[in-house]
């Protein structure tokens, strides 16, 4: 019988840790802080499942961010925090209505229809954001057998589009919901970048103007992996751990989800990685705005910055660096700016786009 070949195990470094693109905060690796918050939870055992000591001080780090009745559900990525958080406030023939370019209706593969058993009722928006008057588009029938029932209205803070909601324009959408019978979901991916852009605290926007659950986003914003989900409103959920499990969101070894959120939340490595990743995308647009024939197409109020341009550019840019295509028939592109992001990125690429509009023929 034959040797069976051999794979040297010595771990070895399989990129070049110099090179960073603009294709998604996701690209980015952890922060060193989040590594050295790994590192001390390791060694020694903790209980499963959530009964760890690092798990429940997360609990009185989110009271300083979402008031002393948030409680915090660690889970392992967004689109299970979404789809566990929304099953959470749905009934078996509930509907969520949500803005068309919802990450939920665009990015998650349909799971929130496929794995939560529930319907997207989606409004077509111009900046990716929802107003009473679009949620009245959908939120109608409640009595009709025929059509899926209008439960839940979901906001992204900031949107698929990069732009963020005011603290009175999330009020306004909260109480237009509640007056409907509706509870509020917020998908926060990127709610830290929120908070940097409107220069205040998450709870100014969540739990003060009534948001009932959210799904709070660490991964894009420096963590190695995980989310959670955090319940504002106790009366508007029930039983979510087991919700959670069923969900197969529940972590066994959960400790370092935990203190990676920890880590983020406790001081401010959270702003300080959303304010270093939206002004690297300020800097991308300033230096996009002197390149003629180049359009920006949303206001850049977030770590992202929308555009159009040749499909032949774009093209040839992307040899250069990554980054993609939003909408390739109208040349749309997409270049998301990450708290590792350094100023001579941005300005190495402002410098390629112009050499490849340059270019043109």
């Amino acid at each position: 019988m034959a040797d069976a070949p051999t794979v040297k195990t010595d771990a070895r470094r399989h990129h070049d840790p110099t090179v960073r693109g603009f294709a998604s905060d996701n690209y980015a690796g952890a922060h060193p802080e989040i590594l050295a918050a790994l590192a001390l939870a390791n060694g020694g055992h903790q209980v499963a499942y959530g009964e760890d000591d690092y798990t429940d001080h997360l609990q009185r780090v989110m009271h300083t961010h979402f008031g002393p009745t948030a409680e915090a559900f660690p889970v392992f990525n967004g689109t299970g925090a979404n789809v566990t958080a929304l099953q959470a406030l749905t009934d078996r023939w509930g509907a969520v209505i949500c803005a068309e370019s919802a990450h939920i209706n665009v990015d998650e593969g349909g799971a929130p229809e496929r794995m939560g058993g529930l319907k997207l009722l989606t409004v077509p928006t111009p900046d990716g954001k929802l107003t009473p008057e679009l949620i009245d588009r959908q939120a109608w029938g409640w009595e009709d057998e025929h059509r899926a029932m209008p439960q839940v209205v979901s906001i992204t803070q900031n949107t698929e589009l990069g732009t963020v909601y005011t603290p009175a324009e999330i009020r306004a959408i909260v109480e237009h919901a509640h007056e409907r019978g509706m509870k509020v979901h917020l998908d926060g991916a990127r709610i830290s970048n929120a908070a940097a852009s409107l220069d205040t605290p998450m709870r100014t926007f969540t739990n003060a103007v009534g948001v009932d659950l959210l799904t709070f986003g660490g991964t894009k914003n420096g963590m190695l992996f995980g989310e959670a989900i955090v319940v504002l409103n106790p009366d508007a959920v029930s039983h979510m751990k087991h919700l959670r499990k069923t969900s197969m969101q529940l972590a066994s070894k959960m400790r370092f989800v935990s203190v990676q959120l920890e880590a983020l939340l406790a001081r401010d490595l959270w702003l300080r990685n959303a304010r270093h990743s939206n002004a690297m995308a300020q800097r991308l647009a300033d230096g996009v705005r002197q390149v003629d024939g180049v359009e920006i197409l949303y206001p850049v109020q977030a770590n992202a910055v929308f555009a159009r341009l040749p499909n032949a550019v774009s093209e040839r840019l992307q040899k250069r660096f990554r980054f993609y295509f939003w909408d390739e028939t109208a040349g749309d592109v997409r270049w998301m700016c990450s708290f590792d992001t350094a100023e001579s990125d941005v300005d190495s690429f402002v410098q390629a786009l112009k050499e490849e509009m340059n270019r043109q023929e």
